[in-house]
């Protein structure tokens, strides 16, 4: 009898998919929004019934505060939405939430540090997880064998302690207008990481501005009333998070722009924030995949870049879009490019489509991984350490690889301006004309020379130089180093004009983005 009554169960479960769903969670408890004293707990339901979560400082709960609930689809599922307010800053909390009969496992969460307190933390940058159908599972490995396994065993101890949120710089799933997609693609792989880790993501095109976008995320409502939550901003600690949506009727309005630079103005005097990331999905430039870049995030890196060299404090914009990985730098400017892809899209391989080696990238994989940002909010000395995570692609499989590291700053301390040894007051030969400067010398104790600047120009004032060229330590471009044996203190010359003077200089670089101060000019005339 007891068997005839399963089996009758798991039949009427097969055929009628919405009788299963109201015995469980159509999508696990995830954080949204969270602030020093408060943080908003949403969950989803086949039908509708209380908005119940359970809570306090320790397992035993003791709280409870009840919310509301909203159709998400046409069908009769709900999602819940409590805010939880009154916390304690940088607190541990648990949590579970309770709908009819549903009761959820216990959760925990951590409350922000106030701005400007000094609490390192560890946030996760990742993109375009939308499912692949010849790697389908390849979501659910990035979250739980990459960012799960790898905190537990770079930290130990328990989740929130180690990980304060997670941005997604678009392409959640395929195709945002398909409601099913929402939590098979995307909520159910990851419901152990947004059940205790807040998610900030930013609309990719494949969201197609659908209103599920918009109905399961809660996102700051600091930005423009006329376009809630297409951009706005969050703070943690010392750092402003500023989101973007660079889609196809949002990119090219002026509301946004304005709206940037205004939060971008306030930010200059706030002391409290110590450095600015950016997250939207167009990349300015994509050594992967050029169609895919947008000339709307080139204006947004403008004005980042603006801010940084009028205030010292560092930025950075992730981006995605193209399935890959690529970390680069501006050249006269304190601010770094991140494309945090692919967490589950198909890998947009070397060859596959239009590349370009770009003077900004330093490397670029085809790979699926995700970025970790470490941030040491330490008055006397701020920094942040971007490192890429690799989950290896189709040809390679990397358990969790470090691939690729940077730390930036706020504080910089200058190389020592190089020496131009030669030529210097010379005749050169037209034909072979090579810049030899000093060793790289000063920074910090560890600094490095990563990079060179060399310039020619007819005239002292270097106005119009003839010959400006950016050389890195590092420049990897279809999986092989161009810069491999460039010990970055020399560098030839072509095409020069005979019999003509000129003059030329080079500063240095270091790998925390500092600059040295130009060398003196030195002089050479071709024959």
């Amino acid at each position: 009898m007891k068997n005839y009554i399963l089996v009758t169960l798991f039949s009427l479960s097969l055929c009628f998919p919405s009788f299963a769903q109201q015995n469980d969670f159509v999508v696990e408890p995830y954080l949204q929004d969270a602030e020093p004293t408060s943080i908003i707990i949403k969950w989803e339901t086949a039908t509708s019934g209380e908005n119940l979560v359970e809570w306090g400082t320790t397992p035993k709960l003791g709280k409870k505060t009840t919310g509301s609930s909203y159709p998400v689809n046409f069908g009769e599922s709900r999602l819940h939405e409590v805010q939880l307010t009154g916390l304690e800053r940088f607190t541990t909390y648990y949590y579970r939430v309770k709908t009819g009969t549903l009761k959820s496992d216990i959760f925990q969460f951590k409350t922000p540090p106030f701005s400007g307190e000094e609490k390192p933390f560890n946030l996760i940058a990742m993109s375009d997880m939308q499912i692949d159908s010849s790697e389908p599972n390849k979501f659910n490995e990035v979250v739980n064998e990459g960012i799960l396994k790898y905190l537990d065993q770079e930290f130990g101890g328990e989740l929130p302690d180690n990980l304060a949120l997670v941005m997604i710089p678009g392409d959640l799933v395929s195709d945002g207008t398909v409601y099913e997609q929402w939590n098979d693609h995307f909520f159910k792989p990851a419901s152990k990481l947004f059940a205790e880790v807040p998610v900030y993501p930013v609309p990719g095109n494949h969201e197609k501005n659908s209103q599920f976008f918009f109905t399961y995320f809660s996102l700051p409502k600091n930005g423009d009333a006329a376009y809630a939550e297409h951009w706005w901003y969050k703070d943690y600690g010392n750092v402003r998070i500023i989101g973007l949506d660079s889609n196809s009727g949002y990119r090219d309005l002026r509301e946004q722009y304005k709206w940037l630079e205004q939060i971008l103005k306030e930010t200059e005097t706030n002391e409290d924030i110590d450095f600015v990331f950016a997250q939207l999905h167009h990349p300015y430039k994509s050594e992967l995949w050029i169609p895919g870049e947008e000339e709307h995030t080139g204006k947004v890196v403008k004005m980042l870049e603006a801010f940084s060299d009028k205030t010292g404090k560092p930025s950075i914009h992730f981006f995605g879009h193209t399935h890959g990985y690529s970390r680069g730098q501006s050249r006269d400017h304190n601010h770094l490019w991140v494309n945090v892809a692919s967490a589950g899209g198909a890998i947009d391989n070397w060859g596959e489509f239009e590349g370009r080696d770009y003077d900004e990238f330093t490397v670029t994989q085809d790979e699926y991984g995700f970025v970790m940002v470490e941030l040491d909010p330490n008055p006397a000395d701020p920094r942040i350490t971007l490192k890429r995570i690799s989950r290896g692609n189709t040809d390679k499989s990397r358990d969790n690889e470090l691939r690729d590291s940077v730390t930036v700053f706020k504080l910089n301390q200058k190389p020592n301006a190089p020496l131009a040894l030669s030529p210097n007051n010379k005749t050169e030969a037209i034909t072979g004309v090579t810049l030899k400067a000093s060793s790289f010398e000063g920074g910090r104790p560890s600094s490095t020379h990563t990079a060179s600047h060399w310039q020619v120009a007819t005239s002292p004032d270097f106005e119009k130089p003839v010959v400006d060229s950016w050389k890195q330590s590092e420049n990897w471009y279809y999986e092989e180093n161009r810069q491999k044996n460039d010990d970055l203190t020399d560098e030839s010359l072509r095409r020069l004009a005979p019999n003509s003077k000129y003059y030329w200089r080079v500063r240095y670089r270091d790998q925390y983005l500092s600059w040295s101060d130009w060398s003196q000019p030195a002089t050479f005339t071709t024959n």
